[in-house]
């Protein structure tokens, strides 16, 4: 014979929840009800008390105009400085290496490409900055510091293999470029002239560094544009 359980056991949890719902809603209800109280009040006495709504207001307004100010001045002294940017083959041998890249989207910068922006690290895949020039064209640089410039290491073919195997599939480079402050081997600038890729050496990045002339004024076979621009 099944036995039943008592019905007052249910009854018992159901009116607990029940309770305890009630208790929440109270809560909330007190709660809200404070609230609004208190901005009623508030309003009340800014209402009353004119001037002080006035002179609040009258400061928001100086803070934000400030702050604007602010931000206009910053952009046009980061303009300025992006212009005036040069950099001597002294200095930039003397950087670190994440510094070096730093330099090179600067410099991007400064030619027009205004999201220029270092993407190196553990994993970069070859691609050191990333930058879109003023005629839509998509770069990827790759940077190879020599802390002993001209002595240091050449650049081979190794590297600008790297280059040719990521910087258009997994990138999507319209340009793809290796800059060193160092030397290039003579297998590596064939290898790049056969795969369309572009060496910056160390002349090349002295002239480009050094002088206010965009880097695809310095280059050959740079592709065509992809938006015709005021730049144009």
């Amino acid at each position: 014979m099944t036995r039943r359980r008592p019905p007052a056991r249910r009854r018992t949890r159901r009116t607990g929840r029940k309770q305890q719902r009630d208790a929440q809603l109270i809560g909330f209800a007190v709660v809200a009800t404070a609230a609004i109280g208190l901005a009623v009040m508030v309003v009340n006495w800014l209402l009353a008390h004119g001037w002080v709504l006035i002179v609040l207001l009258a400061l928001a307004a100086l803070v934000g105009a400030g702050r604007f100010h602010n931000r206009r001045q910053q952009a046009r002294w980061e303009a300025v400085r992006a212009r005036g940017l040069r950099f001597g083959l002294p200095q930039l041998d003397a950087l670190h290496h994440t510094r070096f890249e730093d330099a090179v989207r600067d410099l991007m910068r400064r030619d027009g490409c205004q999201d220029a922006r270092r993407v190196g690290g553990r994993g970069d895949l070859g691609a050191d900055v990333t930058a879109t020039d003023p005629f839509g064209r998509r770069w990827v640089i790759q940077c190879k510091h020599r802390r002993d410039g001209a002595r240091g290491a050449a650049v081979g073919t190794p590297e600008l293999q790297v280059l040719n195997g990521t910087a258009r599939q997994v990138h999507g480079a319209d340009v793809a470029v290796i800059v060193t402050n160092g030397r290039v081997t003579g297998p590596a600038v064939t290898f790049a002239e056969e795969q369309r890729l572009h060496v910056v050496d160390r002349r090349t990045l002295a002239v480009w560094a050094s002088s206010s002339r965009p880097l695809w004024e310095l280059l050959r076979a740079v592709p065509p544009p992809r938006r015709p621009t005021s730049a144009g």
